[in-house]
């Protein structure tokens, strides 16, 4: 061969093979994206668990001690934090990215290829693997877990406007008549997306009371202005529940304080995002959060090795609604869309035991069309109750009134319901509350398909609280601000009387007594810590308790 026949079939040579390694490169590149698994690791045990539950404010923050303490819920290991050494062990392991934790589950989501994520059950503290693909792996060994339609009542002091429809099917203008407004009753949206939250006009009231707690981006792991950007569609439940116009419109528990946390990645749908919900779930529960709305669902994903099936709408199978359950053990009364999927079954978590899954129903309190039908696959009861979902009116992400559809909607509808229910007696359970709201629906103790066990009065509710004189005594004095910082307000509404205001803890201990005179007052709390705390005024003979929260 020639010397430039030589060079020639060298330069071929090199040439064939760079487009080999680049072929190599690119087909290792695209197995390598196929190759990618989403899987739970569950970690053996936790460091200092008998430290920290001799020592609970090291792991919670008051308000959730004052909550647990309130309705006597047990604080246990699931309390306690996952080990961080665990999870820097797991970060260091060969291709494997951590994408989220929980301390309920002990347990961390990660993400890498199927060898690497296997690999992991070497590790001489991992107790499982759980892959989110069913081919793969799909299994929980050894976890364990621990009437007549409503009539619409007198009309509310309020001006609805655009929410009169939605708020009076449900009788919540009665609790309002009655000034169970929310005061007091702190609930956690768990959304895809908060704009205009922070600042549109019909939040105002919400900023300048202090209601607005906080927010987080558990998605990108940013503080609270994050929370506030991206989908509106957290925006728009979140004017169902706390949303104030004057005389345009009013959700159903608008003095409620709120925490507003994004956990739905909307470019995406992956099983990753149960994960992020549970953490969320786990940080209102240490907040001591009263109430979870979560108009989210997870049936189907980008990869449809993860898709659910019906058998697995049993409360017991998605991760997500095994959290639902966490939440409900830990106090909290989880409200959930049913799904809009018509005929199609239920998603998770509104198939948990522990949540109050709620479908749609036309401003008529007809059946809607793409509001998803249950049972679960074990044969409870879902949804378990109905509000409107069709044409709801909604505040957007500009400061508008609109409509739309979806369980999405009918959801927090009925959070702000419970709230203004709740805040009639604090005291009582979630599990309590949930029964009531139940028994209160039009067509208990049959149930549908369709409709479970249909609308909810909320007037007869409140009747079943047995609530002492709740027309009368209590309706006559407001405290106000709640939550409060260093004081509060009360006004007698007309009655100038002399009174007596003494602030207990949730274990019944008087902290401090202040007199009264006149129709209102100021009562000074900056000796006391932050926390739910108890108010009970007496007039003459006569006493009233209501729920106080201290910033």
């Amino acid at each position: 061969m020639s010397v430039w026949g030589l060079e020639l079939f060298r330069n071929f040579k090199e040439k064939t093979m760079k487009r080999v390694l680049i072929l190599l490169i690119l087909i290792s590149s695209i197995s390598s994206m196929k190759s990618q698994q989403d899987a739970w690791v569950f970690f053996t045990d936790k460091e200092n668990v008998e430290a920290n539950l001799a020592n609970p404010i090291s792991i919670l923050t008051q308000e959730a001690l004052d909550r647990k303490s309130l309705h006597n819920t047990p604080i246990d290991e699931r309390d306690v934090p996952v080990n961080e050494a665990y999870i820097s062990m797991v970060k260091q392991q060969e291709g494997i990215t951590v994408m989220a934790k929980s301390k309920w589950f002990n347990c961390v989501h990660v993400r890498g290829a199927e060898e690497d994520i296997s690999a992991l059950e070497a590790l001489q503290f991992v107790a499982l693997v759980d892959f989110a693909d069913n081919s793969i792996t799909r299994s929980a060994d050894g976890l364990d877990f621990v009437k007549e339609a409503p009539q619409n009542q007198q009309r509310a002091n309020y001006n609805y406007g655009a929410t009169e429809n939605q708020v009076s099917m449900l009788g919540v203008d009665f609790l309002h008549q009655q000034e169970f407004v929310g005061d007091g009753m702190v609930i956690a949206v768990l959304d895809s997306g908060f704009p205009g939250v922070n600042v549109n006009g019909a939040f105002s009231a919400l900023h300048e009371e202090g209601r607005l707690l906080d927010g987080y981006d558990f998605v990108d792991r940013e503080d609270d202005e994050f929370a506030f950007t991206g989908s509106t569609h957290g925006a728009r439940v979140t004017s169902d529940i706390v949303g104030f116009i004057e005389n345009e419109f009013v959700g159903t528990a608008p003095h409620v304080s709120l925490y507003c946390f994004r956990t739905e990645d909307v470019g995406s749908e992956n099983p990753v995002e149960e994960s992020y919900w549970v953490e969320a779930a786990e940080r209102a529960d240490s907040l001591g959060v009263d109430i979870i709305n979560t108009s989210l669902g997870y049936r189907t994903f980008d990869n449809p090795a993860y898709d659910y099936t019906f058998e697995d709408m049993d409360g017991q199978t998605t991760f997500i609604s095994r959290g639902a359950t966490h939440a409900f053990d830990k106090g909290m009364l989880v409200v959930t869309s049913a799904g809009n999927s018509g005929a199609g079954m239920i998603s998770a978590p509104g198939d948990s035991p522990g949540a109050l899954t709620v479908g749609a129903v036309d401003s008529e309190g007809n059946y809607a069309s793409f509001s998803s039908i249950g049972p679960s696959s074990d044969g409870r009861v879902k949804p378990d109750v109905m509000a409107q979902g069709a044409a709801s009116a909604v505040v957007d992400q500009n400061n508008n009134i609109t409509t739309n559809n979806g369980t999405s909607f009918s959801s927090p509808i009925m959070a702000g319901a419970i709230a203004s229910l709740w805040q009639a007696d604090p005291s009582r359970t979630n599990a309590e509350i949930i029964q009531i709201v139940r028994e209160a629906a039009h067509l208990y103790p049959d149930s549908t398909p369709e409709l479970g066990y249909g609308i909810p009065d909320f007037s007869e509710a409140l009747s079943q609280l047995s609530v002492e004189d709740v027309n009368a005594f209590a309706k006559a004095y407001t405290i106000s601000p709640n939550p409060a910082i260093n004081q509060f307000n009360i006004s007698a509404n007309g009655v100038n009387v002399p009174l007596e205001v003494t602030i207990y803890d949730l274990l019944g201990k008087r902290l401090q007594t202040t007199s009264i005179e006149g129709e209102q007052g100021n009562v000074d709390v900056s000796r006391l810590t932050t926390g739910i705390y108890l108010v009970q005024i007496q007039e003459n003979t006569q006493t009233t308790t209501q729920k106080l929260i201290i910033r």
